[in-house]
């Protein structure tokens, strides 16, 4: 096999819903309004959460980080495939598709870590209440953040290079709207045993763990609850963890369901529509669960539109309830 045969292509073509052409007009018009929802819901979660010192706390810090996350997601997917929604072109060049997964890697894996830490965020909550505000203090909170963001970079740097370094052999044809690096190891003409167990590792301390962590912060959570005698008590602390675990539900519940999905074709279709649901959907809800039974997040709207936010960093305290 000559080298011209094992180069990389120089455009990739995303197949996407191609095979649906009828639906592709209403897919535009859907992904386009969850797309301006996302951006518009998390932009204003983040700027109330740097402007309101009310807001100041850890679980809004968290939630800021978060927000950002999930318009960068959303921004490095939604573009490419409304371009290819618009008409018959669906191709993407193969810098825009090695920054594609680069990116989309990086965002996924630091979301799972940051979940877990805003579950031990609620574990330190409800479970050490008197000592919130020395456990979660302002240095820990950053660095938990930053780990997560610098985590989920390292793991995409490893496996995203281990997969852009495959030889394709003119192979460019990627039958789904989004680059990801299972897509572009099954486009390789080489054995690609070794980034396969990179991917496992790599899902196994990027995923399982942090969901792992996520259920025993909830476990304890569960008895402190169950210890709470009064009905009052025990709705408020419902109700401080009742937005988080809706979030990691929508997140990790259609990543579980796309992956055991059989290996048919119909279950390929189904998956693209799963994905869309996690890589679209999902980001716009997030800030329309946190805002619909959050007295702090609505007051601070109103003082936001009446121009009554602060912009001054205060210490940290207890949460409120």
């Amino acid at each position: 096999m000559n080298r011209a045969n094992c180069s990389s292509p120089g455009a990739f073509v995303l197949l996407g819903f191609s095979a649906r052409p009828t639906l592709e007009s209403a897919l535009l018009v859907l992904v386009s309004g969850f797309y301006v929802a996302s951006l518009l819901g998390n932009g204003t979660i983040a700027l109330l959460s740097c402007l309101d010192v009310r807001l100041h706390t850890p679980m809004y810090f968290f939630l800021a980080n978060l927000s950002f996350l999930d318009m960068s997601f959303t921004t490095s997917i939604v573009p490419q495939l409304l371009a290819n929604l618009r008409g018959p072109r669906k191709t993407i060049s193969y810098a825009g598709c090695v920054a594609q997964f680069y990116i989309s890697h990086w965002l996924g894996a630091t979301e799972c870590v940051l979940l877990a830490v805003m579950a031990y965020d609620r574990y330190a909550a409800i479970c050490r209440p008197l000592h919130y505000g020395a456990v979660m203090h302002p240095r820990l909170c950053r660095g938990l953040a930053g780990a997560s963001w610098l985590g989920g970079l390292s793991t995409s740097l490893v496996g995203s290079t281990l997969t852009m370094l495959l030889p394709l052999c003119g192979n460019n044809r990627i039958d789904h709207f989004i680059c990801e690096m299972p897509l572009i190891m099954q486009l390789a003409c080489v054995d690609t045993s070794l980034n396969e167990l990179e991917m496992y590792l790599a899902s196994f301390i990027f995923v399982v763990l942090p969901l792992g962590l996520i259920l025993v912060s909830y476990g304890h959570i569960a008895q402190a609850v169950l210890k709470i005698r009064s009905a009052e008590g025990r709705r408020k602390a419902f109700n401080t963890c009742s937005s988080h675990v809706a979030v990691v539900s929508l997140f990790y519940g259609s990543i579980i369901f796309m992956y055991l999905q059989p290996a048919k074709s119909d279950s390929h279709e189904q998956g693209k529509f799963i994905a869309l649901f996690y890589t679209v959907v999902t980001p716009a809800l997030n800030p329309l669960i946190y805002t619909l039974r959050n007295r702090d997040v609505k007051e601070a709207l109103g003082r936001l539109a009446q121009g009554d936010c602060r912009s001054r960093i205060v210490g940290w305290g207890p949460p409120k309830y």
